[in-house]
């Protein structure tokens, strides 16, 4: 992607910051390029710290109060990143980084590169854009549906859409849960305007195709990549949704073709209905949550005890109704997650807590502090959610779930709906990862056109499930991640391609003679060793796909995905 469209040519910019190119040695351009990336640990950390804890403050509480703060902190965050005295010495640095021998300098210039260039905007603009993302944000998270006057969290609607037989009632809660889409449509079309405003004046055709660059992924090999798993996946998933939509008929005593959105267990059909003959929540119903993740990661050789002391699990007025875990400082000593584990527990949130503790190893606690401070993070998006991923899938495993002391009344019968339910997960979830990217891609191409329609076109042709007749809101406008994290949910499916391989790869070293399908690494450090040295301690000095290189020998691919979906 071009990003030429500076005032001032790049030989220009060499020539003002650094002098003549004759002028200069290699090594006093890379002692430039060193106090420059001081300079921004000493001037930006604080600053990122500062905003951490706001971030977090106010997706606890919810309050206005702590939105304003999170909103100034970011604020001066992007007015430090926009000074184009400094863009301009960044940017002749890196176009004078062939003359850098320090192969870690030349990557800390790259990654901070991209992270000036988002902010070459005018200072108003971006306050602009802060300020309406903070407005939506707030009124995400301060949202619940009303059913019969009667307010639901977003745990009371998940757990009416797995139980009820009742189809309006199903119906009514689907419908109260999509209405913080109406809340939200106008300052979400109004984020995404000022979204691809500020990505064409950087020289990019949209907000969409600046983040793809920016994440150092080029749009036309993702779109490659999902067009792959659309070929590999289109057959089998029919075949499971066939067998699902059946078992759902059956259930609410309704036709197939009577079947509608509300009638799945998730409000947007990522996950794989609970229809088999197990009840997978049994085994979790006095299960202590928090005793199960401390418990696995220190037989592993990665404790999180300290993270569970500074995290949030529970849930509260105000607090936001997700999960997430965030490094609020890159010390090693300020991680933590958001959660909302409900009572009694369930195998969504055991899964969510293996997911986002996952997230927390995976951070400074195990990146080494001697990295400079900008590498010091995930190498990206995809490959923490990859392991994050990788750790969630144990929790539908009977051996693992019985050796950390949970009961399984009817194993055979468990294994059998379990094995089932994680093949189709993934199907499942790669249906619905389509219909995100395609969506999100389309909206930043073209906002003006009928996003409701572009919507549930999209549902239907990868996910298969009818739209409401006669229904025409902004239901788009109800999935978090397009309002909190644009361009962001393709990455989920490449981190499901991520957690595959790197789990087979673990199988490959660890495990020589065991089925991949069998390992569940309890109480093995070696794989704590492994995941620091092959996947934590590069830090961000390798880009994605050379992280997985480095991890697994060989780039990302799809192929060790297609195993696990395929079974046995």
């Amino acid at each position: 992607m071009s990003t030429t469209r500076f005032l001032v040519p790049a030989a220009a910019l060499a020539a003002l910051v650094l002098g003549s190119p004759c002028a200069m040695s290699a090594e006093e351009i890379a002692e430039r390029a060193r106090q420059f990336v001081k300079q921004y640990e000493r001037k930006i950390g604080p600053l990122e710290k500062a905003a951490g804890q706001a971030w977090w403050d106010a997706n606890l509480s919810g309050k206005k109060e702590d939105f304003k703060t999170k909103e100034e902190t970011q604020n001066r965050i992007d007015e430090a990143l926009a000074d184009p005295k400094a863009f301009a010495e960044l940017k002749a640095l890196q176009d004078a980084k062939k003359q850098m021998d320090d192969p870690v300098l030349v990557r800390t210039i790259d990654v901070l590169y991209r992270i000036y260039l988002e902010k070459q905007l005018d200072t108003d603009l971006l306050k602009k854009i802060v300020a309406k993302a903070n407005a939506v944000e707030k009124a995400f998270n301060v949202f619940r549906a009303r059913v019969d006057d009667k307010e639901m969290d977003d745990n009371k609607v998940r757990d009416v859409l797995k139980r009820s037989k009742d189809s309006e009632h199903r119906k009514a809660v689907w419908e109260a849960s999509k209405q913080v889409g109406s809340v939200l449509e106008s300052d979400l079309k109004e984020l995404v305007k000022l979204r691809n405003e500020a990505a064409k004046k950087l020289g990019f055709k949209n907000y969409h195709a600046l983040q793809l660059f920016l994440n150092e992924q080029d749009g036309d090999g993702v779109i490659k990549l999902f067009d792959e798993l659309d070929r590999l996946t289109k057959e089998p998933f029919a075949t499971a949704k066939v067998e699902i939509d059946v078992e759902l008929a059956k259930r609410y005593r309704i036709k197939v073709d009577e079947l509608r959105p509300w009638h799945y267990h998730d409000p947007f059909f990522q996950e794989t209905p609970s229809v088999f003959s197990a009840d997978i929540d049994e085994p979790f119903k006095n299960a202590d949550l928090e005793k199960l993740t401390a418990d696995f990661y220190r037989g592993i050789g990665l404790p999180v005890d300290d993270v569970l002391r500074q995290s949030d699990l529970f849930p509260k007025k105000g607090k936001s109704p997700h999960a997430f875990c965030t490094d609020i400082d890159r010390s090693g000593d300020n991680v933590r997650v958001l959660c909302n584990i409900p009572k009694p527990p369930n195998a969504n949130w055991a899964a969510t807590m293996l997911h986002e503790f996952g997230h927390s190893v995976y951070s400074s606690k195990n990146i080494p502090a001697r990295l400079p401070y900008v590498l010091r993070m995930e190498s990206h998006i995809l490959t923490t959610e990859g392991v994050a991923m990788m750790f969630e899938r144990l929790a539908k495993k009977r051996t693992f779930l019985e050796k950390m002391g949970l009961k399984v009344a009817k194993p055979d019968e468990f294994d059998a709906t379990t094995a089932k339910m994680e093949r189709y997960q993934l199907l499942i979830f790669s249906r619905w990862c389509q219909v995100m990217l395609r969506f999100e891609k389309a909206m930043y191409e073209d906002p003006t056109q009928d996003l409701n329609k572009l919507w549930w076109d999209l549902v239907e042709r990868y996910q298969e499930v009818k739209r409401p007749e006669d229904r025409n809101a902004p239901d788009y406008a109800s999935k978090i991640h397009i309002v909190r994290a644009p361009v962001y949910y393709h990455n989920y499916m490449m981190g499901e391609l991520f957690a595959s391989q790197v789990h087979h790869a673990i199988a490959r070293e660890l495990y020589k003679d065991e089925n991949p399908d069998a390992v569940i690494y309890l109480g093995n450090k070696d794989v704590g060793d492994f995941m620091k040295k092959k996947v934590f301690e590069p830090g961000k000095t390798l880009s994605w796909n050379e992280l997985t290189k480095h991890a697994t020998g060989e780039g990302l691919n799809a192929k060790f995905f297609a195993r696990d979906f395929k079974g046995k």
